[in-house]
């Protein structure tokens, strides 16, 4: 089983995103869909598959062990 964790998109390079995964940063393919700067996304096999409302990815990643 595989644990998806919401990053943040700080960065959009053509279809890239550049996502902070709180201590690293990944690249994820979009392709569909439309995304931000700011936005949290799930990404699975290098590709953005999902946006995540704010509240529930702060949450998410609150539950985390640290």
């Amino acid at each position: 089983m595989c644990l998806a964790i919401p990053g943040k998109i700080i960065k959009i390079e053509d279809d890239d995103a550049i996502v902070d995964y709180i201590s690293e940063k990944r690249v994820g393919k979009i392709v569909e869909g439309t995304y931000k700067v700011g936005d949290y996304v799930i990404i699975q096999g290098g590709l953005v598959i999902e946006q995540i409302p704010e509240e529930q990815a702060k949450k998410w990643l609150k539950a985390l062990p640290k």
